[in-house]
Formats: structure tokens, sequence, C-alpha cells
């Protein structure tokens, strides 16, 4: 099922995202974040765009999505970012899908213009999510992060929305 986020569900999007920055370049983050941390995030973010819960049968979070300020400058306000983790292990079985699907939904009923994904590279996974809904690679900057004794590539997926 998917839901608009609650602050109760900081521990399990803490538990999720947490994964993805002490073992994967996926994030660039390189400390884990507290729960209350987590809540700071949804409340802030959330108050301004929407943020979505994949919740299983068994009533756990396992997977959110949710887009945030792309820039600061005003001129950036009617474009976002977007991001989108699920649960390590649960990937594949359709519910990237089903929360970007439902995410720009919600985005389309904003004043949001433009969303842009960043990716670090290679994740043929997201590349393909992101473009199975319109997204295009517009540009990559090559070694831009270090994390995990490597440089890292990201490249930028954008979509205009109508």
């Amino acid at each position: 099922m998917v839901r608009s986020v609650k602050r109760e569900d900081a521990a399990s999007i803490c538990t999720i995202y947490n994964y993805y920055i002490e073992n994967t370049a996926v994030s660039f983050e390189g400390v884990l974040i507290s729960v209350n941390e987590m809540e700071n995030r949804i409340k802030e973010i959330s108050a301004s765009y929407p943020w979505l819960v994949w919740e299983d049968e068994e009533g756990y979070v396992s997977g959110y999505a949710y887009v945030n300020k792309w820039r600061e400058r005003s001129a950036y306000r009617f474009s976002a970012e977007v991001s989108i983790y699920l649960k390590y292990g649960t990937e594949g079985q359709g519910v990237g899908s089903i929360l970007l699907s439902r995410l720009l939904e919600e985005v389309r009923k904003t004043e949001l213009h433009a969303l842009v994904a960043g990716i670090t590279l290679p994740n043929e996974r997201s590349v393909a999510l992101h473009e199975k809904f319109g997204f295009t690679k517009i540009a990559q900057f090559n070694e831009i992060g270090f994390k995990l004794n490597t440089w890292l590539d990201v490249g930028y997926w954008e979509l205009i929305l109508k």
C-alpha cells in the first residue's frame, strides 16, 4: 500500500536508508542518520513536497520516495529532486515503479515544472526505473564523489512535467 509518510515511519526509513549509507555508494552521506534526524527531515520535506512510503502486507515500511528542493536560488523554485529507496533485497518486485508512479501523480498536482534525479553510476536498475517514467539523461559528472575508497560518477536525469 502506498500512503503519505508519517513521523512514526522515521525508524523504518532510517533502517532502509542507513543500509545504503553504510554499505553502498548510492548515497553520498557518510554518517548514519538517527531517528531524530530522520523525523526532522520528514517534517521539513513533507511540509512542502510529497513524500510517500510503501507499506507491505504486514504493516512494515519497505520503501519510500519523495521530492525535495533542487537548489536554493529563487529561480529553481519550480524544480525538485527525486529520491527513492527500497529495503535492500526487495528490488525487482515492482515496488519502485508503484512508488514513482504515485509520486509523479502527486507532483503533478503541484506547481513543480521539472524534476531531477541524481544517480550514482553504475546503477542499471535506478536508470531503468527513471527512464521508464520519461526521465532523460542530461548530464554526467565523472569522479565527482569519493566513497568506499572509490571515485564515483553521478549522472543526472530530468523530467519536464506537462
